[in-house]
């Protein structure tokens, strides 16, 4: 059964950004990005809003001779990307199309055929009101950082503990399914 996963790096707080729109806060570490390249590889397109995507979409020139990072920047643009945004006029990388507003039965389509990934609180939440997301992954960091950018949306959302997996640096990862 294909599932659609929201994953994101955050402060212990709950937060993907600071209230400055920063996150050096959550680079990961080589451990934690392994951990990332490993639950990304699966998804065979990943549905971002446009912030993430223009975050994002720098792996698709990044050449860096590190393995781990080598291996996300090629899971990156091995993957089909749809960005959902009103004002993007083109994209910036291949295998990307732009759509101007969430559907969920058009994800419910591509989800029946595929893993997908969900980037970004505010698509995820859309996502998890439509009742299209099955499993939630969160990097927990060790930081508290105040305010920001909210990674869980508002939305309801019953969960079971799948996982969890700890980190050298601090990091905790915890992995959660959506009890139906």
């Amino acid at each position: 059964m294909s599932r659609l996963i929201y994953a994101a790096i955050a402060s212990l707080d709950g937060y993907v950004a600071d209230e400055q729109g920063r996150w050096d806060w959550s680079e990961p570490d080589e451990a934690v990005h392994a951990a990332v390249n490993d639950l990304m590889r699966p998804a065979a397109t990943h549905l971002y809003g446009r912030r993430m995507y223009d975050v994002l979409v720098a792996w698709e020139t990044i050449d860096d001779p590190e393995p781990v990072m080598r291996d996300y920047a090629e899971i990156w643009r091995s993957a089909d990307k749809v960005v959902y945004s009103r004002t993007l006029e083109e994209a910036s990388s291949a295998r990307t199309r732009i759509e101007r507003e969430f559907d969920p039965e058009a994800v419910r389509a591509m989800k029946a055929e595929q893993d997908l990934l969900i980037g970004g609180p505010e698509l995820a939440g859309q996502a998890m009101r439509a009742g299209l997301v099955d499993e939630l992954h969160f990097f927990l960091s060790p930081v508290v950082v105040g305010g920001g950018n909210r990674a869980l949306p508002a939305a309801r959302l019953d969960l079971e503990l799948l996982g969890e997996r700890r980190f050298g640096n601090g990091v905790v990862h915890v992995h959660y399914g959506v009890v139906t």
